[in-house]
């Protein structure tokens, strides 16, 4: 009240930090310049110790027994009034925000004043919305509110025509609205805070509170809706409702037989009493008439043909025809039956992936039993049970009318959900037909999580869907991390295996390259050697041709050669000046250097000997009485 602290946390840090001195702490967060302490009984100015003997004394003489447990007198203390707390409104009205700081002793109705000159709108016309207490006028105090010192508020004027600048832009806004909508149902006195976009339309929001009520649309009874909202198809944004709260009633007709006056004064308003394309009409019984006969016809016309064929071979067949007639008893609006076999609707709910899986609704229906009509043509044919069935369900139906289509279904019963399910079928009496059976498929079995007779109401139906709805979003919660778990695992073992066949391949390419190598190394070796043994019998052969060496007496000329290899060794060998040169070059390549790679060079003057005719004598040549001569390979 002091501070207008709501947050207890904050209190009790700020009362910590004061080592819970009360005084301390409330002058601290409102600093005045002696100090100032409220407190239900007066405001006291303190400038000593709050908790002194002295004071403390003094509290317990002359404090009543009924007095708050902070309050201490201290005689010497001053009394001053309590300087006013300032309050700060953010006031928001359509695109404009308006600051105002007030005292907290000023009314409601002064903060309307500056509004009035701010925002140009007279006063009166001015709703002040956003009280976190309960109702205010204009001559309420602001300190009876008990308010905190920041403060959101928002003005409604509908008394006033939206600005007519910016019509469209305003018109999008309003769309992106959301309307809050409170509706009353007069009958059970039980209130529903519905939330609208701007552009929902008057007849979704009709349609929303039939799936709550169970009212249907045509006979609804409303009040509330303003005058402009002529149209069911008009959306909420231009019907002129309250934003961002608006109220209305809604009630059931008396009687669906009305007379002439009665309806002439309910059409004054459209929304009184409206038609909805495709609702679902009311049990015969509301109407007066009897199970045996519905608007005066008699129920051997409504059953023109049985709703499945007895001893139907195909089990899809007999789908087909089940469908067929229960559109033409109960119309179109009525859940999509799997065509197919039991065990193909089992695949279908159960058998996919995890974020794929589905319930399974088999609906066992019974022309004889008393319930099947309203059944059929008020729970099962409900807009809201048909769309919750077709998102979350996979809907199958069987007749168990004839005897033999009963036991053939407790057959397939006791085949997939074993015998104590099927013995549950078997000992439903015929007045407690249709029957609807939720199933939900686990790893090694199916459950069926529950039985619905069909002595029940909509919003019954709904909720024991809703709560094996429940049950099956766990378990298939579950098989979903399950499966991802093991796609994981299996994405790992998949990459694994392809880095292990990248791995093979690549050792595979590398041994393939290493015994090409070794090929191409044993083919160059072979050449090399096929080589070197053509040039070792080419030597062996020019060896073996040479002409004798002659001697160093011999009474002929003789020219003796010195040549330098490469390597820095010398060879020596005496020839007939009168030889070729021919001769020269066979001993030459003799020793391993043929002519075609290397050349001979002579040193004085230097000359390419290998450039002379081979056929020319040494003499001839000036090779002669003696020369020193290299070799040098060929570029």
């Amino acid at each position: 009240a002091c501070t207008g602290i709501e947050n207890i946390d904050e209190a009790i840090t700020l009362l910590e930090q004061n080592n819970w001195d009360l005084v301390a702490a409330i002058n601290g967060v409102i600093p005045q310049e002696n100090g100032i302490l409220q407190s239900e009984y007066g405001v006291e100015t303190l400038h000593g110790p709050a908790y002194g003997p002295s004071s403390h004394s003094a509290a317990a003489s002359s404090a009543p027994s009924s007095s708050s447990a902070f309050r201490h007198v201290v005689p010497s203390r001053q009394i001053v009034e309590r300087q006013p707390r300032m309050l700060d409104f953010r006031v928001e009205y359509r695109d404009r925000n308006v600051d105002v700081v007030l005292e907290d002793s000023s009314t409601v109705g002064d903060i309307k004043h500056i509004l009035e000159n701010e925002l140009q709108i007279p006063a009166s016309k001015m709703l002040l919305k956003g009280w976190k207490t309960g109702d205010v006028d204009d001559s309420t105090v602001l300190k009876s509110l008990h308010l905190p010192k920041n403060n959101s508020l928002y003005v409604l004027t509908p008394d006033l025509p939206p600005p007519s600048s910016s019509h469209s832009g305003a018109l999008q806004e309003s769309l992106n609205q959301n309307f809050m909508l409170i509706v009353t149902h007069r009958e059970v006195q039980r209130e529903y805070n519905l939330n609208f976009s701007g552009s929902s339309t008057i007849q979704e929001v009709k349609r929303n509170v039939y799936d709550l009520t169970s009212i249907p649309v045509r006979h609804q009874l409303w009040e509330g809706w303003p005058p402009s909202a002529t149209d069911d198809s008009m959306t909420l944004a231009v019907s002129g409702l309250t934003f961002p709260c608006h109220r209305l009633t809604v009630g059931r007709r008396s009687s669906p037989v009305q007379t002439r006056e009665q309806s002439e004064e309910q059409c004054t308003d459209v929304h009184m009493v409206s038609d909805s394309d495709g609702d679902d009409f009311e049990d015969a019984t509301e109407f007066g008439v009897d199970d045996g006969e519905m608007f005066g016809v008699a129920s051997s016309a409504l059953r023109k043909s049985p709703m499945m064929p007895e001893n139907a071979e195909n089990e899809g067949d007999a789908l087909l025809q089940f469908t067929a007639e229960f559109s033409s008893r109960y119309g179109d609006c009525h859940p999509v039956y799997f065509i197919g076999s039991l065990e193909a609707a089992f695949q279908e709910a159960f058998y996919g992936k995890a974020r794929d899986r589905k319930l399974l609704a088999i609906y066992l229906h019974h022309d004889e039993s008393v319930l099947t009509n309203v059944f059929c043509s008020q729970m099962l044919c409900a807009e809201s049970i048909v769309s919750y069935l077709s998102q979350n369900f996979i809907t199958w139906a069987w007749d168990m009318t004839k005897e033999a289509n009963r036991a053939r279904f407790l057959t397939m019963c006791t085949r997939h959900f074993g015998s104590v399910v099927a013995q549950t079928i078997r000992t439903q009496k015929t007045d407690q037909f249709p029957l609807f059976l939720i199933i939900m498929g686990k790893r090694s079995s199916n459950e069926v999580l529950n039985v619905i007779q069909g002595n029940t109401t909509v919003d019954e139906l709904m909720m024991r869907l809703m709560a094996a709805m429940e049950i099956f979003s766990a378990q298939q919660q579950e098989d979903i991390k399950d499966e991802d778990e093991r796609e994981a695992r299996e994405n790992v073992k998949r990459e694994q295996d392809e880095a292990y066949r990248i791995s093979l391949e690549a050792d595979r390419a590398k041994r393939e390259a290493q015994e090409r190598e070794m090929a191409e190394q044993f083919r160059l070796e072979q050449i090399r050697k096929e080589q070197e043994e053509e040039r070792e019998a080419i030597r062996l052969s020019l060896e073996q041709s040479l002409p004798p060496e002659p001697k160093e007496e011999s009474t002929e000329s003789v020219s003796k050669l010195r040549i330098r290899t490469p390597s820095g060794e010398f060879f020596e060998r005496r020839f007939l000046a009168s030889s070729k040169l021919q001769v020269v070059f066979d001993f030459v390549a003799s020793k391993g250097y043929p002519w075609e790679e290397y050349k001979l060079l002579g040193t004085f003057p230097r000359r390419d000997v290998t450039q002379l005719d081979p056929n020319k004598s040494l003499l001839e040549v000036k090779l002669y009485p003696q020369e020193t001569l290299f070799l040098e390979a060929k570029e």
